[in-house]
């Protein structure tokens, strides 16, 4: 039997063309009849038998640069052109349409051509017919229109910035298209796009913020600042890559928050100490959330948040020194029966009513930050060791827990009340550096009270302040 005539490279390769004339038909949307089985497998056996006769008929070299040329000649003729044309959002939809419309063709050509990757590609380590196909689109079509794409993609994003409605899906295609012609490597969509987004990003918020701090008090500026750090999240989750995110808000913290902190937290009538004056607690804890995002972002606040309370303790010693010394005028010097004078009783309540105050306030404010717990304890040391009205705040607590043991003290208070009366002076004996004042107190005249008590729940509370005394005061 005569062997089977070879067929010749251009024979072969004109019923070859006849095949991708077809299909670049079927994805222009011209009349066309979709591949049959027929036709798929006479295209696949045409190329088998031209890799599979023997030299010199073999021309699998051949094929494999004719199916580069296939790709290139329909991008030249068709997919440049149609580009070339538009611009803005209009020329993102073509771009998006000729990307699937080529991985459409990548698909066919890449299976009509599929013995080529069996053999001739494997034996001499080339890329596989489909890098092949994504490598023409990414140096001929990709390369030509990227800054225009960028540039309408950059368009579009400032736009929803402005609060307008964009294609948030078209957006998450196009993007996807740089990432994807990356072949697995982000470079492409980190050079070509994502470097000039960042700096896109921070002009925008750059002149946002000389805005703001202009002509927002700091609550309304805080409340912009949440809000476009929301947005700007929800961009990277609809149609950003997730590696954009944290390098995207950093640009965002820089522009609004790092550069503005100082302004913002000192403007007159509304920073810093303003919100805690005004007890603005929705405001303060909105402050922390914020600025705990930059570095030392928290310090100015913290030291506010110090300066703040000391100067509210401060008031407190102000006015008991005022009043004592007026009732001394009033009573003409005669001696108080008093355990301490009702003042200075007072004065004791009001510091206990402060700490629990601004205690809350690190609790829910400050998300019980170690740095507000360090600020609150050298607000209480700095007033907490002045003399108060010649005596000692370790005299007045001592007189205090003394009147209060008096069933109750003058506010006749329960069991319960007076140990958790106890239990927070306790604490506030940590703020106290002349704490053996106290602990001679505990020594002498409460040892005396517990002597006189016979029956009752007021043995439990003694009990209940000598421990916390001697965990304080470390005293035997």
């Amino acid at each position: 039997m005569a062997d089977k005539k070879p067929i010749e490279l251009e024979e072969g390769w004109a019923s070859m063309q006849q095949g991708i004339n077809k299909l670049v038909r079927l994805l222009e949307g011209e009349t066309e009849s979709q591949f049959n089985a027929e036709q798929y497998m006479m295209l696949y056996t045409t190329i088998y038998n031209m890799c599979t006769q023997k030299p010199p008929y073999d021309y699998s070299e051949q094929l494999y640069q004719r199916y580069r040329e296939a790709f290139n000649n329909y991008i030249n003729d068709k997919v440049l052109p149609s580009l070339r044309n538009h611009s803005d959002e209009v020329l993102l939809k073509e771009l998006y349409h000729r990307w699937n419309n080529h991985k459409v063709m990548v698909r066919w050509l890449s299976r009509f051509f599929n013995y080529l990757d069996r053999y001739y590609v494997l034996r001499h380590s080339l890329h596989p017919l489909k890098d092949v196909g994504l490598l023409c689109f990414r140096d001929q079509v990709y390369a030509d229109v990227k800054r225009n794409t960028r540039a309408a993609v950059l368009k579009l994003i400032e736009r929803e910035r402005e609060g307008e409605l964009i294609d948030k899906t078209l957006l998450k295609h196009i993007l996807d298209i740089f990432i994807e012609v990356g072949m697995g490597s982000m470079d492409c969509y980190e050079r070509d796009f994502e470097e000039v987004l960042l700096t896109e990003t921070a002009n925008y918020y750059k002149r946002k913020a000389s805005e703001w701090i202009n002509q927002d008090s700091c609550p309304d500026y805080m409340l912009k600042a949440e809000e476009c750090l929301r947005l700007e999240e929800e961009r990277v989750d609809n149609y950003l890559h997730p590696s954009t995110k944290l390098k995207l808000l950093k640009e965002v913290e820089n522009e609004v928050l790092t550069k503005y902190e100082n302004d913002l937290l000192q403007k007159e009538h509304s920073g810093c100490a303003a919100l805690l004056r005004d007890d603005k607690t929705d405001d303060l804890a909105r402050m922390y959330r914020l600025f705990s995002r930059i570095p030392k972002g928290l310090d100015p606040i913290a030291d506010c948040f110090k300066e703040h309370v000391e100067g509210e303790g401060m008031k407190l010693v102000k006015e008991v020194a005022e009043a004592v010394e007026a009732k001394k005028e009033k009573d003409s010097g005669k001696p108080s029966k008093d355990s301490g004078t009702s003042y200075e009783q007072q004065y004791v309540r009001q510091v206990i009513e402060l700490h629990d105050k601004y205690l809350t306030y690190v609790g829910t404010c400050f998300a019980n930050s170690s740095l507000f717990h360090k600020a609150l304890k050298e607000a209480f040391e700095g007033f907490c060791n002045k003399n108060v009205a010649g005596s000692t705040s370790a005299e007045l607590m001592a007189n205090f827990c003394d009147n209060l043991l008096k069933k109750g003290g003058s506010e006749k208070l329960s069991d319960e009340a007076i140990e958790e009366t106890l239990e927070k002076v306790v604490k506030l004996l940590a703020y106290i550096s002349d704490k053996d004042l106290f602990a001679e107190f505990y020594r002498k005249r409460l040892a005396r009270r517990l002597l006189q008590v016979i029956f009752g729940r007021q043995q439990d509370i003694l009990a209940y302040l000598f421990t916390g005394v001697r965990s304080k005061c470390k005293i035997c």
